[in-house]
């Protein structure tokens, strides 16, 4: 039996329904100066917040690299309106993201407003389900109500949403042979959003919340007060070589996908799986410790398994 099956049944009914009640969002006719600039303003965001995405959508090319890059900016600045505003109060919280919601999913923004601009065009250009964009947002304002899980199943629905709906949406930019395709994408959603929450352990514990599952670090002898300690001891390491392990897996049975992605578009779903699956290793090696230190690859080291990641791609899909 997989092991995703005890959690993605829901996942997959929610992203299924989705493309089916849309509406396709007409194509917005703007100069093609203005969209440059909103494409263009698009890339800087990503290539400052994104330096690994930046690379792989680059992979894309042309049109579809755009369009990747706009989609990041929108969930850039989504995500920003929580993290980089903790002087705000919920209330003014809530309201930032209420509004940021309107804006970035109108169908013709202002000219001058960018990221909705190039991200409008671009769900339009592309046929993008607007209920992922949606969904998306409701799992950015989950951060705004709840700051610990309960169980795997609750943090599987936080990583479904703010994270494999952006596989989605991909999927229609990259474009894909049919429904079957979305249980792969919801599964490497979650797999990339566990790779963030193993590695962000130690600065999500200093903004007040743990998205480790509560139940398994009982299960493991652990507590909060052990996260607050940030010491590295051997319940510790049991506990992350669990969670590695999982992690491991759902890329792995999110692999199969890759063969249902249009073939141009397969090498770079192929190396951001790969290369976000590389920081688990950089935890194993940093002893566990996600407190201290942070697991990265730097440039050259992602350039220097392009190559090899390539040749996978082709032989294997």
């Amino acid at each position: 039996m997989s092991v995703a099956a005890n959690w993605e049944y829901k996942l997959i009914q929610k992203a299924t329904i989705a493309p089916a009640y849309d509406f396709v969002t007409p194509l917005i006719h703007y100069g093609d100066d203005t969209l440059g600039r909103a494409y263009n303003h698009c890339a800087n965001i990503t290539k400052e917040h994104s330096k690994t995405f930046y690379l792989t959508s680059s992979l894309l090319g042309g049109e579809v690299t755009k369009a990747a890059r706009a989609l990041y900016a929108f969930c850039r600045v989504s995500d920003d309106l929580i993290d980089q505003n903790t002087d705000q109060d919920l209330h003014q919280l809530v309201g930032s993201l209420d509004a940021w919601k309107c804006r970035s999913l109108l169908d013709d923004p202002l000219p001058d407003d960018l990221v909705p601009l190039a991200w409008a065009h671009a769900r339009a250009k592309f046929g993008i389900p607007i209920d992922y964009a949606e969904q998306l947002l409701e799992g950015v304002a989950q951060d705004l109500f709840q700051t610990r899980y309960q169980t795997f199943d609750e943090l599987a629905h936080y990583c479904y949403g703010v994270a494999s709906t952006v596989g989605l949406m991909t999927m229609y930019l990259i474009g894909f042979k049919g429904l079957e395709a979305i249980p792969y994408a919801i599964r490497l959603g979650v797999a990339l959003q566990l790779t963030n929450i193993l590695r962000d352990i130690g600065e999500d514990w200093q903004n007040g919340r743990i998205y480790l599952p509560q139940d398994e670090l009982a299960e493991f002898g652990l507590s909060e007060a052990d996260i607050a300690r940030g010491q590295v001891t051997e319940k510790w390491r049991r506990f992350m070589r669990f969670q590695i392990n999982r992690t491991r897996q759902i890329y792995l049975e999110a692999m199969p996908g890759i063969s249902l992605l249009n073939r141009k578009g397969r090498f770079a779903i192929k190396a951001s799986a790969d290369l976000y699956q590389a920081i688990l290793a950089k935890i194993e090696q940093n002893d566990y410790d996600v407190f201290k230190r942070r697991a990265y690859l730097s440039n050259t080291g992602k350039l220097s398994q392009l190559p090899g990641i390539w040749w996978q791609t082709i032989r294997d899909y």
